[in-house]
């Protein structure tokens, strides 16, 4: 396996992300505004729950040897 980042606002439903010691699937996502205006990418989790990041995070991605 091999590691990479990526956007948050690029990632997509199968990617798996480092999170909180752990690596999590994503299952689906969607976008929010925040607040003050900010766009957020909202993940839900193939292994229960959500979580909201800033679409310009750089997200830990683990990938396959193939990719």
């Amino acid at each position: 396996m091999t590691t990479l980042t990526k956007v948050a606002a690029l990632v997509n439903a199968g990617d798996r992300i480092g999170y909180e010691g752990q690596w999590r699937t994503i299952k689906a996502t969607r976008t929010d505004i925040g607040a003050m205006g900010g766009l957020f990418v909202v993940v839900t989790w193939e292994e229960g729950g959500t979580e909201r990041f800033r679409a310009g995070d750089e997200l830990l991605l683990e990938r396959s040897g193939a990719a």
